[in-house]
């Protein structure tokens, strides 16, 4: 597993299940408008801050459209954020041309079978540890944390150590 770890130059999530719980709150207001409500851990963002302050690419890939998403990744300053997405592989395959970087350089947390033809690619693959049980032969870490409970961070902590840059990611925020 370190040979895959070592060549990881950017971590894409999914979101519902990965980045949340999957759970997937409608609220209706007095004036009949739908709101949506998602709960994302602190500590996978964290965590998504210390991938950047390593020199590692973020990107979230999903096939939901959320504005509570794209508020969340403005505040992580994820870049790329592709929603909507029907054909997550093809999706990636342009995300990867764009940047020059090849399977073997990405790391895909994902739980469900949508996320298959991504996590059966990447150089590196992982799903929570409540990831659907059917998708879990075909990566190659299972969190021991769940979506939305830590997963996340459990997985960066991982890819940043066997790179040997967890002390450079959180280099300023010891100071």
């Amino acid at each position: 597993m370190q040979d895959k770890l070592s060549k990881i130059k950017i971590v894409c999530f999914d979101c519902d299940g990965v980045l949340t719980d999957g759970k997937i709150t409608y609220l209706q207001t007095e004036n009949n408008a739908i709101l949506e409500q998602k709960s994302f851990s602190a500590k996978d963002g964290m965590g998504v801050m210390m991938l950047h302050r390593a020199g590692l690419i973020t990107a979230v890939i999903t096939g939901r459209s959320s504005e509570v998403l794209k508020r969340r990744c403005a505040d992580l300053n994820i870049r790329h954020l592709y929603q909507n997405i029907d054909s997550k592989g093809q999706k990636m395959q342009e995300l990867l041309n764009e940047l020059k970087l090849d399977w073997e350089n990405l790391a895909y947390i994902g739980d469900d079978w949508n996320d298959y033809p991504v996590l059966s690619r990447a150089g590196f693959a992982a799903t929570p540890n409540d990831g659907d049980e059917a998708i879990k032969p075909y990566v190659d870490f299972i969190a021991k944390k769940e979506g939305g409970k830590g997963a996340v961070r459990e997985i960066i902590d991982i890819i940043l150590d066997a790179q040997g840059l967890y002390e450079k990611a959180i280099e300023k925020f010891t100071i």
